[in-house]
């Protein structure tokens, strides 16, 4: 069992962050022992609870095969659990048909893929509108002030294939925004991109749980990790610790300890340089640019 102090505490058996969240408001997220057995008996989820507040942004890392995706799927509705209870703003998940699912997913929830999901026949205002579109609501100015939050209202009427590929992932910040949801689910957000233009990415998941989202960001970057409120350790689908306002290097130690026997060697995690931190918080205010609208907070 993992041990840490400070702003590190380890969670063993039954416990989970759950235990940790004072009782108030419905959280934004809940889930409850939650578990997922695949055919063939591989279990993926083994019995995860977690709570997460309203306005929120929470960093779920892991070593590969440590369940983090799949607990994206099933907190979002895109995987049924085979028992426990997920719950967005109090609503269960599991006594909802498809259709009532379907609803919940494009009015209460965004997303953010790694892989974008963008239709790349559809102009950039239209792919941050479809959310709205596929829902028979009239975008208005939504679209447009969602493009304009995220740096890209003068690319509006371009289509996806002529944006650089930070740009693409903006846009796919600002289609999971358009509705105003819940919780923002973001898988690997910034795998893709280089230090700079993820920082900028990350300020935008940053302002959003700023402004009251709740974001749940499955991660391997100890570096994107920093930028959460915490960071939660998944390991053979439990969650094994969770640590308040993360630092990057504390996220990587903790990291190598639960690989500790795996696979996978030490040197396979991205290398961090010596403060300040090349796409931590803070980065963009050292280089001088800013994604709109701006956030900024000292480097952990």
């Amino acid at each position: 069992m993992l041990r840490r102090r400070g702003s590190t505490e380890a969670l063993a058996g039954d416990e989970s962050l759950s235990d940790t969240v004072p009782a108030g408001p419905v959280p934004a997220l809940d889930l409850d022992t939650v578990r997922r057995t695949y055919p063939g008996g591989v279990t993926a989820l083994d019995g995860v609870s977690l709570r997460v507040p309203a306005g929120r942004m929470v960093a779920v890392l892991g070593r590969s095969g440590s369940g983090k995706s799949t607990l994206l799927q099933c907190a979002a509705g895109l995987d049924r659990p085979t028992s426990g209870t997920v719950r967005i703003g109090g609503t269960g998940l599991a006594g909802l048909g498809e259709a009532a699912l379907t609803r919940l997913r494009r009015d209460r929830v965004g997303f953010v893929f790694q892989s974008l999901n963008l239709v790349p026949s559809l102009s950039v205002l239209e792919n941050a509108a479809l959310p709205l579109l596929l829902a028979g609501r009239e975008p208005g100015g939504r679209a447009r002030a969602a493009l304009a939050a995220v740096g890209l209202a003068d690319r509006a009427e371009d289509r996806p294939a002529r944006l650089s590929g930070g740009q693409r992932q903006r846009v796919a910040v600002a289609r999971a925004l358009v509705t105003e949801p819940d919780v923002v689910f973001a898988d690997e957000p910034t795998g893709a991109l280089d230090p700079v233009t993820a920082a900028e990415v990350l300020a935008l998941l940053r302002h959003a749980a700023d402004d009251g989202r709740t974001v749940v960001m499955v991660t391997h970057d100890p570096v994107a990790a920093a930028w959460a409120d915490e960071a939660v350790f998944l390991h053979a689908g439990r969650v094994a610790a969770h640590e308040a306002a993360p630092r990057a290097e504390a996220v990587r130690a903790l990291l190598h300890e639960l690989g500790r026997g795996s696979r996978e060697g030490v040197d396979e995690w991205p290398h961090l340089s010596p403060d300040p931190l090349p796409y931590g918080p803070g980065a963009l205010a050292r280089r001088g640019r800013a994604a709109a609208p701006s956030h900024e907070r000292s480097p952990r």
